[in-house]
């Protein structure tokens, strides 16, 4: 099928060769057509004027002389006593219908008529076509009727009509030559000139094939077909090209994952397999040693175990993750995780506070906020922010936890503004939202950094070391639990100034 398709298409020429060809069909159609046309009206007006001619010629009574039989004509009329037209010719018959004779000259065979009036090819009077005697002539006779019953046939050549037709028949055909030909080469140039937005699409397309994505059809007039067609092939290429965008940065993005994936598991891993290895050459150690290896194995093989529950909740957040919803206080969440945290926070002050506000608040100036999603989720997104508060800032930092309502804008948050990041995508401006910030007085963030946050695997500290935190997934593992509320999770951070991290919701509903 495949074979004959193309076969098919090889066939059938291409595309200026056939718009050519068929405009030039088409008009020399039209122009033969014109020129039948008026061939056969000049035709007919040239043969309607010689019959008038015989309609109008009659001859007098008194032209016809009789023999001693009165009522019978006996011969035609004496040629002096009448005169004729030019080209005219006479045929008598007498009233028995046998011919009598002929009036008229010229140099051309006369016409070819029958001895009797029965033979006439119409005895009715109208005109008709009959050959010369000899040659190719033609004649044009009508009877008519003379005295005493008698008849006779009236006849003109039609040698100037059939010479004037022959000449226009010529005269088409060397037109109609002369008008194909024409049309041929103008149909070529305008042909040329219209698919000229095509041949520069041509040029264009085999460049990009060429490797070159970043080029463009240059045609792209809303007012034309290939304008048209110009400009939906530059929004695919514009998705093409962001899409192979996309293709290599998520490869690289996965080879990232696995480099930092096998580096966060080789430590603990070649930690397991020393302290094992360790126990196997040396069997008489000290009870106190044997005690330091086995809580090494364990502690390292517990931060494997973290490790590999935090992929499979990523690998799950990213494929269909599953929320219940119900009503959710985010008030009552950040109270529990900072009552939680309070206990690691190692001298840091942790406070409670309302969204605008800049010291503890009160029970009383305390709100009620309310959305909809999985409070479990919600929860570990909370712990997950003061976890990150607490491991990067130094010991006596002080951190804010404020909670409100607003709606989304610069100011508030949910948008996108200069200095803000988050890696999803923005909230439709006034739209009612629920938030939560965790912000701290630390060393904050450069904005390559900041950009860079809520990757997998990444740490700030290029040693990676645990001591300055954890495996880099907890903030990936926040924002991906946010992004299927319907929210965002957002950083707000300038080099020696702080972070503020702010977890955005939609207020009342989420989209678990």
């Amino acid at each position: 099928m495949i074979r004959r398709i193309r076969l098919h298409a090889t066939r059938s020429g291409s595309l200026r060769g056939r718009l050519v060809w068929g405009a030039a069909l088409l008009a020399a159609v039209a122009v033969l057509a014109a020129q039948t046309i008026g061939f056969l009206v000049l035709r007919s007006w040239l043969l309607h004027r010689v019959d008038e001619q015989l309609d109008d010629f009659v001859l007098p009574p008194q032209s016809f002389s009789h023999d001693a039989d009165p009522g019978r004509v006996l011969r035609p009329p004496d040629p002096e006593t009448v005169t004729l037209p030019s080209d005219f010719r006479l045929t008598f018959y007498d009233t028995a219908g046998h011919e009598q004779g002929a009036l008229g000259g010229g140099r051309a065979p006369g016409p070819d008529l029958p001895e009797s009036v029965g033979g006439l090819p119409r005895a009715d009077g109208r005109p008709a076509t009959v050959q010369a005697v000899s040659g190719d002539g033609r004649w044009r006779i009508q009877k008519k009727t003379g005295p005493d019953r008698s008849s006779y046939v009236v006849a003109l050549p039609l040698d100037t009509l059939d010479g004037a037709t022959d000449k226009l028949l010529w005269l088409n055909a060397v037109v109609l030559a002369a008008a194909l030909a024409g049309l041929v080469a103008l149909s070529r140039w305008v042909v040329r000139l219209g698919l000229l937005p095509l041949t520069r699409m041509e040029h264009t397309a085999q460049d990009i094939t060429a490797g070159d994505l970043s080029l463009r059809l240059p045609d792209t007039d809303p007012h034309t077909e290939t304008g048209r067609l110009g400009t939906v092939l530059n929004t695919m290429l514009d998705r093409l090209e962001q899409a192979l965008h996309e293709r290599e940065f998520s490869e690289a993005r996965l080879r990232r994952f696995v480099a930092d994936a096998g580096h966060e598991l080789r430590t603990p891993l070649t930690t397991i397999q020393g302290f094992a290895e360790l126990a196997l050459r040396h069997e008489a150690r000290s009870p106190a040693e044997r005690r330091e290896g086995d809580r090494l194995i364990a502690q390292n093989t517990e931060r494997i175990s973290l490790l590999v529950d935090d992929l499979l909740l990523l690998a799950k957040l990213d494929k269909e993750p599953a929320y219940r919803s119900e009503r959710v206080d985010l008030l009552a969440v950040a109270a529990d995780s900072v009552s939680e945290a309070a206990h690691q926070s190692d001298g840091r002050l942790i406070r409670l506070g309302t969204l605008g506000s800049g010291s503890a608040a009160d029970e009383e100036d305390l709100e009620l906020v309310e959305t909809t999603g999985d409070p479990h989720r919600l929860r570990q997104v909370v712990g997950n922010l003061l976890a990150n508060a607490l491991t990067h800032t130094p010991p006596g930092t002080k951190v804010d936890v404020r909670v409100g309502t607003g709606r989304s804008g610069p100011t508030t948050g949910g948008t996108d503004r200069p200095g803000r990041t988050s890696p999803s995508p923005p909230l439709r401006e006034g739209t009612p939202i629920c938030v939560l910030e965790v912000a701290d007085r630390g060393p904050g963030l450069s904005p390559e950094e900041a950009d860079r946050v809520f990757e997998r695997f990444y740490r700030v500290d290029p040693s990676r070391s645990h001591d300055h935190g954890g495996s880099g997934l907890g903030l990936a593992i926040a924002s991906a639990i946010a992004q299927g509320h319907g929210g965002r999770l957002e950083l707000e951070t300038a080099t020696g100034r702080g972070s503020v991290f702010r977890l955005v919701l939609p207020a009342g509903s989420g989209t678990p």
